[in-house]
């Protein structure tokens, strides 16, 4: 039987809050170049005190089980649905999305011109953490990577009459086909007196080809996926369109002639102005649009050709799925997931996949 527990904490001060909130319809996960998100019911009892025990924007939560955190972010809403009170919460890195560049350039740490995105990635973090009332003690992998932005002719700037957005420019910088990967992580220290918040970075890309596991129909898949065959959908052509006005608008294209109809998409990025961001969004959109027929996600149950916790962002599963309408059989990457400890018939996880035959991987843990 799994010893499972929420545990909250004042983000400032660090005082405990709660050691065993009693939350009801848990459903938590981690994200590929995300936070990942937490949502769960406080039981009607208590629903009065909600403002005591959780405070959204300054309440950390995390989920222990079997003495293992298993997940923490922040609890950014709480509002009562009838008789019960729903929690929100995301982990660390959607902390940055509330939080801009005030001074400019990172306060001194910019621009960049061939810049390691990781570093970059670092200085945000850095920078956010520098200000009073602004650290959550996040750690950032030391990671380095091949991937640079910014050039001498284009450098990657922070304007501060902009105010950038510290998330929006987080996650641009782990966006595309040959950038670093990032998931947010959490955990005890070794002696268990404080909790370890973590940002990891992999290049050239988290996760590992797993041959030890499986997701299958009839073994662990519980429910027959939906598997979208949309020509509205497809394009093998990608216009990324930039920051400016008029002829002055930055535009990358990525295109290739395949025997099939030319079909096009416009992707809209009004605040990109490096053309070589804007180049790797247009590949990386083309590359996604070009695949009919993939599996976007399964709900699955814990069962020993993939047990619950045997997997990790990234990870490549060899999937098959068999029913009336399809037979799909793959490689796919693990890009989330959704866990329900308390589901009717034992837990599930909602997982969500994207194809893996592009990616390539590292040694990164």
């Amino acid at each position: 039987m799994t010893n499972r527990r929420i545990l909250t904490q004042h983000a400032v001060t660090g005082e405990w809050l709660t050691h065993d909130l009693p939350l009801e319809g848990l459903e938590y996960g981690p994200d590929l170049n995300g936070p990942g998100s937490l949502t769960g019911t406080l039981a009607p009892k208590l629903a009065a005190q909600a403002t005591r025990l959780v405070d959204p924007g300054t309440t950390l939560l995390y989920v222990e089980e079997n003495d293992e955190i298993r997940w923490g972010g922040l609890v950014w809403d709480a509002r009562p649905r009838g008789n019960t009170l729903t929690l929100e919460a995301a982990s660390w890195s959607s902390y940055l999305h509330c939080r801009h560049d005030l001074h400019g350039e990172l306060n001194g740490r910019g621009p960049y011109t061939y810049a390691d995105r990781t570093n970059v990635m670092r200085d945000i973090w850095s920078y956010a953490q520098s200000v009073a009332d602004g650290s959550l003690g996040v750690i950032v992998d030391t990671t380095t990577s091949g991937a640079t932005i910014g050039t001498p002719a284009d450098p990657y700037k922070f304007n501060a009459w902009e105010t950038p957005n510290l998330g929006e420019r987080f996650d641009e910088l782990a966006d595309g086909d040959a950038t670093p990967d990032y998931t947010c992580a959490t955990s005890w220290n070794t002696s268990r007196t404080a909790v370890i918040k973590r940002i990891r970075i992999g290049w050239p890309r988290l996760g590992a080809r797993r041959t030890d596991i499986s997701f299958a129909s009839g073994v662990n898949i519980l429910e027959d996926p939906e598997i979208v065959l949309s020509g509205d959908d497809y394009a093998q052509v990608v216009i990324a369109s930039g920051q400016g006005d008029g002829s002055a608008k930055r535009r990358q294209t990525s295109a290739v002639r395949n025997g099939r109809l030319r079909l096009e998409h416009v992707l809209d990025l009004p605040d990109i102005k490096a053309n070589d961001v804007l180049a790797s969004r247009a590949a990386r959109e083309r590359v996604r649009r070009q695949k009919l027929g993939t599996v976007d996600q399964i709900v699955i149950r814990d069962h020993p050709a993939a047990p619950f916790g045997s997997w990790q962002i990234g990870d490549d599963i060899y999937t098959r799925i068999h029913n009336a309408w399809t037979s799909y059989t793959g490689w796919c990457r693990i890009t989330g997931w959704a866990t329900r400890p308390d589901a009717p018939g034992g837990p599930q996880a909602t997982v969500h996949l994207a194809p893996a035959d592009t990616f390539q991987y590292g040694g990164t843990a």
